[in-house]
């Protein structure tokens, strides 16, 4: 039986995408002068948390000078910042701040995960690239089996999930899109089905939503809220099991 442990193995070595292998080993190889002493990850970055989680937070995928150097998603790097900040004020985090794989940090409740797990040049991974990274995540949905929750940071993250339960999920279409699939909108929450995790949508962390206000503290703040109110909401619901995702 795969464990999240034999999945990170996997995933760790996984060479599918020749464009993101180059870059991601270039990045590393070349890197930024602020961390020109650091050993820098430069591999596939696995799935992070609480293996019991409720709450699944999908983001796009490493940052160059984040992840792709400490080997944490969301770790290192501004978005960091503002993603830890934001799950240590709604309880799901240990610490406000991600520094290192081995700095103390914990998340209680919560798993993150990313729709492509390599750092994609100009952060823009190709269809071809999220399609063959989705099996990745759909894994780890199916070896987590508490998730009531799924906050998708980020249109493409948002996507991805569509993508897995589409795919999946009995009685949902095996063509690309579904007439009625959700649509994507700031802290806006849909259901994915009966029995299955309600989606929260939110803007994405990133610099540059961050510092032109398109993302606030209160913005960012409200999904969490959300995402704790559709956890009450649901208590003592059940969901499929993960082999009949």
């Amino acid at each position: 039986m795969t464990t999240l442990i034999a999945l990170e193995s996997t995933l760790i070595a996984c060479r599918r995408c020749p464009r993101l292998v180059a870059w991601r080993e270039e990045v590393a190889r070349v890197k930024r002068r602020a961390y020109r002493d650091d050993d820098y990850w430069g591999r596939p970055v696995p799935g992070f948390g609480d293996a019991a989680a409720r709450v699944l937070i999908v983001g796009l995928a490493p940052g160059a000078h984040g992840a792709n150097r400490t080997g944490r998603l969301f770790t290192g790097d501004s978005s960091g910042d503002f993603l830890y900040g934001a799950l240590h004020r709604a309880g799901f985090a240990s610490q406000p701040t991600s520094r290192s794989r081995d700095d103390g940090l914990t998340l209680t409740d919560a798993y993150i995960s990313a729709a492509c797990r390599c750092v994609p040049p100009d952060n823009k991974p190709a269809p071809d690239e999220l399609a063959a990274c989705l099996p990745f995540l759909a894994q780890e949905i199916a070896l987590l089996p508490n998730v009531r929750v799924v906050v998708a940071l980020g249109r493409i993250a948002f996507d991805a999930v569509l993508g897995v339960y589409e795919t999946n999920k009995p009685g949902f279409s095996q063509k690309p899109g579904l007439l009625s699939a959700p649509t994507f909108a700031h802290n806006a929450r849909a259901s994915l089905g009966p029995g299955l995790p309600a989606l929260i949508a939110s803007y994405h962390p990133s610099r540059q939503n961050t510092q032109t206000g398109r993302l606030t503290v209160e913005m960012f703040d409200a999904v969490w809220t959300q995402a704790r109110m559709a956890l009450n909401a649901r208590r003592g619901e059940t969901r499929d099991t993960p082999s009949s995702l």
